[in-house]
């Protein structure tokens, strides 16, 4: 199992004079992202060891082994357009596992997939707005669960895929391109362009047919075609072209292929 988090290495590669806050280590917490809220101390990160009452998008519990997750969160500034924050937050992590060796890619908007299991899902981020504008950003990804360890069958880890990784290194890495993209949406222009077409060469949801869950329960076979400038969705349907701004999507299996 990984070791326990390395508050001071990680305080070391997050310096305040880059400015960062400070590194808040729990042993156990109900949410990171309720803390970091609480704290509402902007670039602080909030890592634990054990999350019990974690949660991803559309409100589904995030369950947490104690000890082989890593699970943070961080209060930061809003961007404009809102939107791309979760999906910049995806590319963050998937870039990271990259910068590890852990051959990863995206499904819209920020789930992080692992090719080498079979697609399954390695990583939640839940983004949460609060009332001031600012945005929190829950990161949980699986790192050092056994399959028996997974809460559902389409979930992976980093050991089920080989990879034996640092969990304060990939930390830092993580909210270092978090910020990093961050800063690119905030100054917008040539800059954002740049985050939104690292986006799009990363996500496997984009120029393929997927069935698309809507947060009504409703379902339908769609063809993806592309994001607009908020980061939603285009899709083609039986009823037309439409824009997603929330829900779900499930890559439709190609013969000989994997499904995610």
């Amino acid at each position: 199992m990984p070791t326990t988090m390395d508050v001071q290495r990680l305080t070391t590669l997050l310096p305040p004079a880059e400015g960062w806050g400070e590194v808040v280590h729990l042993s156990r917490v109900g949410s990171t992202n309720t803390a970091a809220a609480t704290r509402g101390v902007l670039w602080s990160p909030v890592v634990t060891e054990h999350q019990t009452a974690g949660r991803g998008r559309l409100g589904r519990p995030w369950q947490d082994t104690p000890g082989a997750s890593l699970a943070m969160s961080v209060l930061v500034p809003p961007v404009d357009p809102p939107g791309w924050l979760p999906l910049a937050t995806g590319l963050a992590v998937r870039s990271a596992l990259v910068s590890e060796g852990v051959d990863a890619h995206l499904k819209w908007p920020n789930d992080v997939l692992l090719p080498g299991d079979e697609d399954r899902k390695v990583c939640g981020i839940l983004c949460q707005s609060q009332p001031d504008g600012r945005v929190v950003v829950g990161i949980g990804i699986n790192v050092g669960h056994d399959r028996g360890d997974l809460p559902v069958g389409t979930a992976t880890s980093l050991r089920l895929v080989g990879a034996h990784v640092d969990r304060t290194t990939v930390a830092a890495t993580v909210l270092r391109h978090l910020r990093r993209q961050h800063t690119a949406l905030t100054e917008g222009g040539d800059r954002a362009e740049e985050v939104r077409a690292a986006y799009a060469a990363a996500c496997a949801t984009l120029g393929r047919r997927v069935v698309l869950h809507r947060p009504d329960g409703t379902r339908e076979e769609v063809e993806t075609t592309g994001l607009d400038r908020e980061g939603r969705l285009r899709v083609t349907g039986a009823h037309g072209s439409d824009t997603v701004a929330a829900g779900d999507v499930q890559h439709i299996r190609l013969p000989g292929a994997s499904s995610s």
